[in-house]
């Protein structure tokens, strides 16, 4: 006679063997993986009511904004939206709005954080105003998902930890490859030792934009340019630099450094299991044009941390022999794992190694686990309700767009730095030149200020 455990079971490992093949990943993984999570939801023993949806509330509305609220108006109730283009706002309101309810429009963050019933808030800014929302969040204990990279400067991330953790707020970064079940294998098998041990991990990003010079132009209606511009100096409004291109500018961004760069030296981080490295030295690879995008659009920065491992970021082209994602341009990013009995290669694609057996093969039970998580907006959503850290917690964010901002002050200043990732300083020579690029004079009144 058939028992229910039984069918269970039968569903259960035809669910496994339909992941495993639609993810390229082996079984044994996979039934791990699920076995958790059936043990996790079991223990969950209160149901989840119909109407149990926390208010969010999302400012940045342009391409970024408008993706990250429509996927969260499927897990939660968007109430408000704010961003200094009004017409961003309004447009993302018409399309979120539900049976003739439309979330409430702001071009101040301020006062929308002043809303009781919001309970927490996706920032998907660029990224020179990701520290003060993030800052003014904290204040107004709302819970906040922030988009990568958590901060424009290192200097920047010492104080959002501290607001976070001071607050007792939730913070996730929006490094959502930490929530892919390739990236998360492939970290274990190289904290586990799988191909030996670790020597050098490459990281390729696709290169960045090049182009200008690009002539001034009126403001368009409904833009206030100088709340966009924030903290950063007041420049002639030209439209190549406001909305999505602002990430080919020094002032806003890093470039290809803190656009990819962002999201695979983060999983590079995870799988050497360290806060950060002890050295860093960087060149452009490329010149801009004069009066265009002012960050190289090609770069290569080298880091050595403290256990030896070299760990290369480069912007890179087709003639990579490692496979996985090709943009426009014919390029290909991911990263690549090297140790002494093999390596690993994975993106968002892909994950192959040198040895059909190295991934092929289970861990032992006893093996080190990192964190599961397989949404990475459930999983910031699970946290603002049981209050634990998310997978991508506020100091995962710093280290990792720490990353990035050693090597923007290495490339630009086109030399090998010596890091203290403890005391988060540059010693030995050249630490007098790179020190005070750890922060960034903030314009008023778009300083710290801003939001006392």
């Amino acid at each position: 006679m058939t028992t229910p455990f039984q069918i269970s079971r039968r569903s259960f490992l035809r669910r496994c063997s339909a992941t495993a093949a639609a993810t390229g990943l082996p079984l044994w993984f996979v039934t791990r993986e699920l076995e958790v999570a059936a043990q996790e939801a079991a223990a969950a023993k209160a149901p989840v009511a119909a109407n149990d949806r926390p208010n969010l509330a999302q400012i940045g509305c342009g391409g970024m904004g408008s993706g990250d609220a429509q996927g969260a108006s499927r897990k939660a109730d968007i109430v408000a939206v704010c961003d200094v283009d009004e017409n961003h706002a309004k447009a993302l309101a018409a399309r979120l709005a539900r049976g003739g309810k439309s979330p409430a429009v702001y071009t101040d963050f301020r006062k929308l954080l002043e809303r009781s019933d919001v309970q927490a808030v996706i920032n998907s800014t660029p990224d020179h105003w990701h520290t003060l929302i993030n800052l003014a969040a904290a204040k107004a204990k709302k819970d906040v998902y922030s988009q990568k990279p958590l901060t424009l400067t290192l200097d920047e991330g010492r104080h959002v930890v501290k607001a976070v953790r001071d607050n007792k707020i939730v913070l996730q970064t929006g490094s959502q490859q930490r929530s892919d079940r390739r990236f998360r294998m492939a970290c274990e098998l190289v904290r586990n030792g799988r191909i030996g041990k670790l020597h050098t991990v490459r990281v390729f990003v696709p290169a960045g934009l090049v182009g200008g010079p690009f002539n001034t132009a009126p403001v368009p209606a409904g833009l206030n340019w100088d709340f966009w511009q924030g903290q950063t100096p007041n420049v002639p409004y030209v439209k190549e630099r406001c909305h999505a291109n602002f990430r080919w500018w020094w002032e806003y961004a890093a470039g290809p450094i803190s656009d990819w760069g962002a999201h695979h030296n983060d999983i590079a981080r995870w799988g050497i299991g360290l806060d950060g490295p002890v050295a860093v030295e960087g060149k452009a690879v490329t010149k801009p044009v004069p009066g265009g995008y002012n960050t190289p659009s090609e770069f290569e920065a080298v880091f050595t941390w403290p256990n030896g491992v070299k760990h290369i970021a480069k912007t890179t082209l087709d003639d990579t022999p490692y496979g996985g994602i090709i943009n426009q341009n014919g390029q290909r990013n991911g990263v690549k794992f090297e140790g002494s009995e093999g390596w690993i290669w994975v993106n968002r694609g892909t994950l192959d190694a040198s040895k059909d057996e190295i991934y092929t093969t289970p861990l032992p039970a006893s093996a080190t686990r990192l964190e599961v998580s397989n949404d990475h907006l459930q999983n910031f959503l699970d946290c603002v309700k049981s209050r634990k850290d998310p997978i991508a917690h506020v100091e995962v964010g710093h280290r990792s767009a720490s990353i990035g901002h050693l090597a923007g002050i290495a490339v630009r200043l086109g030399r090998a730095l010596q890091w203290d990732p403890e005391k988060e300083i540059f010693t030995g020579e050249g630490a007098a030149e790179a020190n005070p690029l750890r922060a960034r004079e903030m314009r008023k009144p778009y300083d710290l200020s801003f939001i006392a």
